[in-house]
């Protein structure tokens, strides 16, 4: 699967609020970076997508991606409701890719990476 594929691949399984076609879509060792937090590992990804995340109803529009071999940089729009509330913001995902696979992402939210 292409760089580009990959991520493509990761908004669809993200919007589709399914951990597992979007847990498919990591390497075993993978590297998520939200803000302060880090989280490592396919085990350790299942708790961060979990029901807790889908049920704040996250959606993920792409505004642009640029794909260079292995990396690729996504503007995003993120929608998502928050104790009621419905919350947007506009991101940026920096993913490293291996073989088809997510090894590693660094997000930026506007404002701040934490919710």
């Amino acid at each position: 699967m292409s760089t580009r594929a990959a991520v493509e691949e990761h908004l669809a399984a993200f919007n589709a609020h399914d951990t597992t076609r979007l847990l498919a879509g990591f390497t075993a060792d993978a590297v998520w970076i939200t803000g302060e937090d880090t989280t490592t590992g396919q085990d350790a990804l299942a708790d961060l997508f979990d029901d807790w995340l889908w049920a704040m109803k996250p959606r993920l529009d792409m505004r642009s991606l640029l794909v260079d071999d292995t990396r690729a940089a996504a503007q995003l729009h993120e929608t998502l409701t928050i104790e009621g509330a419905v919350c947007e913001f506009e991101i940026s995902v920096f993913f490293e890719v291996a073989d088809g696979l997510i090894r590693r992402a660094k997000v930026y939210r506007a404002g701040s990476a934490d919710l």
